[in-house]
């Protein structure tokens, strides 16, 4: 059954690297998950079926290709597998922290069969930029057939 996440949650990083997932997600994750370095400055966090699909579409591009090359190596060599504890948490390792600059504060959002964590302050200046470019994004989707 395909994931559906969605929603944005804000959480926090305790001292040891561990977050929470939210309770509605746990059952998702509960046969794994990995997590990895995302795009605009986020990590993706996916359950194994998801990660599967992702890492079989990234070892499928051309290796040919520098930019090809770089991207797989952005995202896989990033990758690290977790599994979550009692209480729903998972460490994130200290090298995935640095990259998507997190602190304390963070926001887990839901997007369609991934998660991505932000840092706070990053995530309300991305979604503030983004509301503010949503009719030209809308228009160029509908070009698309959205």
């Amino acid at each position: 059954m395909p994931m559906h996440f969605i929603g944005e949650y804000n959480h926090s990083i305790d001292e040891k690297g561990r977050l929470a997932v939210p309770t509605k997600f746990r059952s998702d994750l509960a046969k794994g998950a990995v997590v990895t370095r995302g795009l605009d400055s986020s990590l993706f966090l996916l359950p194994l079926e998801e990660w599967g699909k992702l890492s079989d579409k990234i070892a499928s591009l051309p290796l040919g290709q520098a930019r090809s090359r770089a991207f797989a190596r952005l995202m896989l060599a990033g990758a690290m597998d977790v599994r979550l504890d009692k209480q729903g948490r998972f460490v994130i390792p200290e090298y995935l922290r640095d990259y998507a600059s997190l602190k304390k504060g963070v926001v887990i959002v839901g997007v369609h069969s991934r998660l991505e964590v932000w840092d706070k302050d990053k995530w309300e200046a991305y979604r503030t930029q983004t509301e503010k470019d949503a009719v030209d994004i809308a228009e160029e989707l509908g070009e698309m057939g959205l």
